[in-house]
């Protein structure tokens, strides 16, 4: 890749794309892939970059004590828990709807780590 090309993506904040191009140029070099199927390739690229940092930026604005997930948590441990409640929650519906979700409980329950993987979730999905 020449330096002008280079400067120009950087200019233009691609970071992800100029993170492949090499690769992907070698790739449609030997795939013979055409001009649509190699554009295609290289912005799919740059979004999962973007993606990636846009969910590393709310993470850490969220100041999760834990990295905590739903499949880690013990739901037998705590019977009062209900699995299919807590994952309606991590689905995000309450927050398109704008309501809130509140848990309380004494300590050691699980709260945090649920209210932690609801959080990541919900980082996730956007």
């Amino acid at each position: 890749m020449n330096a002008n090309l280079r400067e120009q993506l950087k200019q233009l904040l691609l970071s992800g794309l100029l993170q492949t191009l090499e690769v992907r140029l070698q790739e449609a070099k030997c795939s013979k892939l055409d001009y649509a199927e190699f554009l295609e390739l290289i912005l799919e690229d740059e979004m999962v970059v973007r993606s990636d940092r846009q969910i590393e930026r709310r993470t850490k604005a969220a100041a999760f004590r834990d990295q905590k997930c739903l499949d880690d948590f013990d739901f037998d441990f705590n019977k009062s828990v209900k699995r299919k409640q807590i994952y309606d929650l991590a689905a995000g519906d309450f927050v398109r709807k704008h309501h809130d979700a509140i848990f309380v409980g004494p300590p050691g329950v699980g709260k945090s780590h649920i209210v932690q993987s609801i959080g990541r979730q919900l980082i996730r999905d956007g």
